[in-house]
C-alpha cells in the first residue's frame, strides 16, 4: 500500500519590488546585476555651508530606501557616497571667507571701514544689475538694503567718545556678504596656496556627519572625496580623450557632446533629453567661475562641458598633462563611483535638480570611458523640499538648517513627515505637514503604551500565556494579516512608505477597538495576538529609521540575564496606583476634596515628572504607562498652550459680541435725521428730514436708490422710537 498522490500548491502571483527609474520615467521591476548584491552610489554634499532641510530631504529619503532594501528585502547593499570638497562654489566661498577675515583683522579705522562698505554696496549693485533670476534678485536687494541700514546706524553712532571697535565690528557683521563679494573682486589677481581651499570644506564635512547622525541617517559603507582622487581623475580624462570623446582647448579639456550623441551606441541626455541645448542649465552646471566669454569660446559646441578646467589666478590647481588645472564638477562623480563600483552600478541616487546637466553628463562621460551604454541601471531622484511653495536654496539664503529644524522637532518626527510623502515627489515643509507627523507619532506611541498595559498582567510563558481565541481574536488576526500584506504591496510599489503607514494606522485602529471591547466586557486581551502586532509595528517603524522601542520581549521569555525595566518598576507602580485608587474611592464617598486634589496631583504632576503616566479607567485598574519625562512635559506644555489659546479665543468672541451689542445700542440712540449726514463719501445733498437726494457726484438718486435709503430710514426711525419709549418707561 503506497502513499497517495500529493498535490503541489499552485504558485500565487507575488508582489515584486518596482522602483521609479528616471531613465524610463516608469516603475521598473528591480533586478540587481549580481544576484543579491546591490551596488549603489549616492551624490553627497558640496561642503561649503551648513546642511539644510533641502539636503535632509535627499539623505533621509535615500536612507529610508536603503534600509528597506537591506532590512526588508534582504539585499546586500554596498552604499558609496561622495563628498564634493572642491568646486566653483567652494572656491569662491573659501576665498571670500579668507579675504573677509583678513580685512576684519587689518581694518579698525571707522571712517575707512564705512567708506569701504559703501564701495562694496556699489559693487553689489552692479551684481544686482547683472542678475535676472527673480528670487536671486530679491535676495540681493534685501542684502543691499540691510547693509545700507547698517551704514546709517554706524554713521549715527560715530561720535566723539563712542566705542569705535564695537561700531566697526557690528557694521562688518551686518555686511559680510557685500564686503566678501567686493574683496573678492579687488583681489581677483591674487594667487593663493591650495591650503586655504581645504579648511572650509573639511569643517563643513564634519558638520554634515554630525547632522546626519542627529537625523539617524546610516553612515555610507564608503566615502570618496574629490581632492583624494585627482590622479584617478586625470587618468580617467586621458582615456576619454583617447577614446575620441574629449578634446583639449587652451589648457582645459571638454567633453564632445555632439560626437558622443552621433554614435549609434550612445545617447546624450538620457534623463532629460528635452534639455539638450539648454544653455542656461549647461552654464549653471559649469559653475560660476567657468562661464566667462573666453571660456565659452574655447568649446567646439556650446553644449560641450568641462571635464578638466585650467586654473585661473585665485583658484586651486594641480599639475596635469594639459597644464595646471582642476577637475570639472561632473567628472568627479564618474571617477569616484567607477573606482569602487566598476563599469556598471545598480542604483545611482541624487536630488531631482541634479538630473540635467550633472547626472546626464555623468552618464555620458562614464559610458564614453567604459564604451558601454549601461553605467547606471536605476536612477532614483528625490523630490524637492519647499517652504510655502518655494524651493530651499543656499544661494537664495532661504533655507532652514538641519540644526534649526531639530530645535523645533525631533529627528523621528521629521522622518515621519518624510515617510508620509513619496520619496520622489515635492514635499512642502510646513506646520501642517509636521502636524500630521505629530499625529502619527502620538498614534503609534499611545497604541504601544495602551497595548502594553493591557497585556502586562498576563504571564509571558506557561499555560496561562496561551488563551483560546474568540471571534474577536480571529477578526483581529485576519485584519493583521491583511495589513501585513498591504504593507508588503506598498513597499513593493516603489517603496510607498505613506501607504505602508496608512496600513499600520488601520491595524492600530482595529487593535484599539479590540482592546476597548475586551475592557468594556472586563475580559483579558489575548497576549500573543497583541504582542505579535506590537512587535510587527515596531519592527517596521525601526526598519524605516523611526524607532519606537523593541516589543519582541513582550511575548518571549528572552534571556534571563537581561532585566526588563518594566519587570523591575511595575510591581511598585501597580501597588502605588492601587493604593491611590483605594484612597480616591474613599475620598469620593466622604467628599474629601483636599484628598481628591492630592490624588489628582500625584497623577498629573508628581508621577509624570518621573516618566510615569497614570490613566484612570472607570470600573478598571488605572493604566500605567512608562513614557519619557520630556515627552510628558512637552504634551503638558502643548495642552496648556491649547487651553490658553481656547481661553483667548473665547474671550475674543465675547469682546466681539459685547462690542457688537454696544454698537447696536449706540445705533438705536441716533435720530433717523442724523444717520445719513455723516456719509459724505456717498451723498452730497439731503432733504429737511436728513434723507439723501443726491450722490457724492451731485447726481440725483435714482428711484431704486431712493427706495433703498427710505427703507433704511424707516428701520432706523422704528429703532429710535423704541429706544425713546424704553427711556420714558425706565
Amino acid at each position: 500500500r503506497g502513499q497517495p498522490h500529493w498535490v503541489c500548491p499552485s504558485l500565487s502571483e507575488k508582489a515584486t519590488l518596482k522602483l521609479y527609474n528616471s531613465l524610463t520615467r516608469e516603475k521598473e521591476v528591480f533586478i540587481p546585476q549580481f544576484g543579491n548584491k546591490v551596488l549603489w552610489y549616492s551624490c553627497g554634499p558640496t561642503v561649503y555651508d551648513a546642511s539644510h532641510m533641502g539636503h535632509a530631504r535627499s539623505y533621509i529619503s535615500f536612507d529610508i530606501l536603503r534600509r528597506v532594501l537591506s532590512e526588508y528585502f534582504s539585499y546586500d547593499v554596498f552604499y558609496v557616497m561622495n563628498i564634493t570638497d572642491i568646486d566653483d562654489k567652494i572656491i569662491k566661498r573659501a576665498r571670500q571667507k579668507y579675504l573677509y577675515e583678513e580685512y576684519v583683522k587689518n581694518h579698525s579705522d571707522i571712517t575707512k571701514v564705512i567708506s569701504d562698505v559703501q564701495e562694496a554696496i556699489k559693487n553689489y549693485e552692479t551684481v544686482l544689475e547683472a542678475t535676472f533670476d527673480k528670487d536671486k534678485k530679491t535676495m540681493i536687494e534685501n542684502l543691499i538694503e540691510r547693509t545700507k541700514n547698517a551704514v546709517d546706524v554706524a554713521n549715527s553712532l560715530n561720535k566723539p567718545g563712542s566705542d569705535e571697535a564695537k561700531i566697526v565690528g557690528d557694521l562688518l557683521k551686518q555686511s559680510v556678504d557685500v564686503m566678501s563679494e567686493w574683496q573678492d573682486k579687488v583681489n581677483s589677481e591674487v594667487e593663493y596656496d591650495n591650503s586655504i581651499f581645504f579648511s572650509l570644506p573639511a569643517e563643513w564635512e564634519e558638520e554634515f556627519y554630525t547632522d546626519m547622525e542627529s537625523l539617524n541617517v546610516l553612515q555610507p559603507d564608503a566615502v570618496t572625496r574629490v581632492t583624494e582622487f585627482i590622479p584617478e581623475i586625470i587618468e580617467y580624462v586621458k582615456k576619454i580623450i583617447d577614446n575620441g570623446f574629449a578634446y583639449e582647448s587652451n589648457g582645459s579639456v571638454y567633453f564632445d557632446t555632439i560626437k558622443f550623441d552621433d554614435m549609434p551606441d550612445h545617447f546624450y541626455g538620457k534623463l532629460v533629453p528635452e534639455a539638450f541645448g539648454d544653455l542656461k542649465k549647461l552654464q549653471e552646471g559649469e559653475g560660476e567661475l567657468s562661464i566667462a566669454t573666453e571660456r565659452l569660446n574655447e568649446k567646439r559646441s556650446q553644449s560641450d562641458f568641462a571635464v578638466w578646467k585650467s586654473s585661473k589666478p585665485g583658484e586651486p590647481s594641480w599639475d596635469s598633462p594639459w597644464g595646471k588645472g582642476r577637475p570639472g564638477w561632473h567628472i568627479e562623480c564618474s571617477v569616484m563611483a567607477s573606482s569602487l563600483l566598476g563599469e556598471s552600478m545598480d542604483i545611482h541616487t541624487g536630488g531631482y535638480d541634479l538630473k540635467f546637466p550633472h547626472h546626464d553628463n555623468e552618464l555620458a562621460q562614464s559610458e564614453a570611458y567604459f564604451g558601454n551604454d549601461c553605467w547606471v541601471r536605476y536612477f532614483l531622484h528625490s523630490g524637492h523640499l519647499t517652504i510655502s511653495g518655494c524651493k530651499m536654496s543656499k544661494s537664495l539664503k532661504n533655507f532652514i538648517t538641519i540644526k534649526e529644524a531639530l530645535k523645533q522637532h525631533t529627528s523621528r518626527q521629521i522622518r515621519l513627515a518624510f515617510l508620509l510623502h513619496s520619496w520622489k515627489d515635492t514635499l512642502d515643509y510646513s506646520s501642517q505637514t509636521m502636524d500630521i507627523a505629530l499625529y502619527y507619532e502620538k498614534l503609534f506611541t499611545e497604541f504601544l503604551l495602551t497595548a502594553k498595559d493591557s497585556i502586562r498582567d498576563i504571564p509571558r510563558t506557561g499555560r496561562e500565556a496561551h488563551q483560546k481565541w474568540t471571534v474577536e481574536e480571529h477578526n483581529l488576526f485576519s485584519t493583521f494579516q491583511q495589513k501585513q500584506a498591504g504593507v508588503h504591496e506598498s513597499l513593493c510599489d516603489n517603496i510607498d512608505t505613506r501607504s505602508a503607514l496608512e496600513n499600520i494606522r488601520d491595524l492600530i485602529t482595529s487593535s484599539n477597538i479590540y482592546i476597548s471591547s475586551r475592557k468594556s466586557k472586563q475580559l483579558q486581551c489575548n497576549r500573543k495576538v497583541l504582542a505579535n502586532i506590537m512587535s510587527y509595528i515596531t519592527k517596521i517603524l525601526k526598519m524605516f529609521g523611526a524607532n519606537f522601542g523593541d516589543f519582541s520581549s513582550e511575548f518571549t521569555s528572552g534571556d534571563s540575564a537581561l532585566v526588563n525595566q518594566d519587570d523591575v518598576v511595575m510591581p511598585y507602580l501597580r501597588t502605588l496606583a492601587d493604593f491611590r485608587e483605594n484612597i480616591r474611592q474613599q475620598a469620593i464617598e466622604i467628599k474629601a476634596v483636599p484628598i481628591l486634589k492630592l490624588c489628582d496631583s500625584l497623577r498629573d504632576d508628581v508621577l509624570p515628572a518621573l516618566g510615569v503616566r497614570l490613566e484612570d479607567q472607570e470600573g478598571l485598574k488605572a493604566a500605567i504607562k512608562l513614557v519619557d519625562p520630556a515627552v510628558i512635559a512637552k504634551e503638558k506644555e502643548i495642552k496648556q498652550r491649547m487651553d490658553e489659546e481656547k481661553r483667548k479665543e473665547k474671550e475674543r468672541k465675547k469682546q466681539e459680541q459685547e462690542a457688537l451689542k454696544a454698537e447696536r445700542e449706540a445705533a438705536k440712540r441716533k435720530p433717523p435725521s442724523e444717520m445719513f449726514k455723516s456719509m459724505t463719501d456717498k451723498y452730497s445733498k439731503f432733504d429737511d428730514k436728513g434723507i439723501p437726494t443726491h450722490d457724492v457726484d451731485g447726481k440725483e438718486l435714482s428711484e431704486s436708490q431712493t427706495k433703498k435709503v427710505m427703507k433704511l430710514y424707516t428701520a432706523q426711525e422704528k429703532k429710535y422710537n423704541d429706544y425713546l419709549k424704553s427711556v420714558a418707561t425706565s
